[in-house]
């Protein structure tokens, strides 16, 4: 068995005095697809901010427990939360393309962390990113315009190209289709299934349709608790939990 890509162990997330997240543990693998379902206000988004130290952000927000990542605490003295960030990329919600140029969006995070010398490279880095997230050929000849020229569907995939230009190990997508229409929510979910090759990846999701289609494991959360976690399959199923089975049947949610 390799090790897990992540592992959580006994975390709790606090807003202040209120418990968002209440000692989850979870193990998160290389080349797969990783859900978290369950209804609004749960916590899926709190645990996923946790993976990556979005949550230092907030104020008044606190995690106690334990996050690894490939065997190193990640909230440990050591590490450096930019250098996490690079190591974990995020897409959010809404596509937040930076208000630059199309290829400036892609430049940012690598000239940040000094991962091109000189011109060409950048433009290597900027082009296979692009490609990656299957926008190369909507944008080669523009990529002087501005990001937020592009359609809702290519601003999402903008933002997983910055992502993947930092080469992290782990991508973390919170409702990365939820603004976005059902033919560009099809080609995000093409574009996970390609890149679940090269990266871990963990989804977010409100769409139980959708955790079934693209991922290969889910875990449900339901008032800060995850209440399981399993093949995706088995879990849609024949849960094990009768909470899971409720949720899923649509007895609330």
């Amino acid at each position: 068995m390799t090790e897990p890509k992540l592992t959580a162990r006994n975390v709790d997330v606090y807003y202040g005095e209120k418990k968002a997240i209440d000692n989850v543990s979870i193990a998160i693998d290389n080349g797969i697809v990783t859900a978290f379902i369950g209804p609004s206000g749960c916590g899926k988004s709190t645990f996923l901010r946790s993976l990556n130290r979005m949550n230092d952000t907030i104020a008044g927000a606190r995690v106690t427990g334990e996050i690894l990542l490939d065997g190193e605490d990640i909230y440990g003295p050591d590490m450096d939360p930019v250098a996490l960030r690079a190591r974990v990329g995020m897409v959010f919600q809404k596509p937040n393309p930076f208000p630059k140029s199309i290829y400036e969006n892609i430049a940012y995070g690598p000239r940040i962390h000094g991962l091109a010398q000189g011109k060409a490279q950048m433009d290597e880095i900027v082009e296979s990113s692009l490609v990656k997230a299957g926008l190369w050929d909507e944008v080669k000849d523009r990529l002087s315009d501005p990001g937020t020229a592009l359609s809702g569907g290519q601003q999402q995939r903008l933002c997983i190209a910055r992502a993947i230009a930092v080469s992290p190990e782990v991508i973390l997508m919170d409702e990365p289709c939820s603004a976005l229409d059902p033919i560009a929510t099809a080609r995000i979910e093409e574009l996970i299934d390609e890149l679940k090759n090269t990266y871990a990846i963990v989804i977010v999701t409100h769409s139980m349709q959708q955790a079934a289609r693209v991922s290969q494991r889910t875990a449900f959360f339901h008032l800060g608790h995850l209440v399981e976690y399993g093949e995706t399959s088995q879990l849609f199923t024949t849960p094990r939990e009768d909470r899971t089975k409720d949720y899923i049947t649509g007895r609330y949610g």
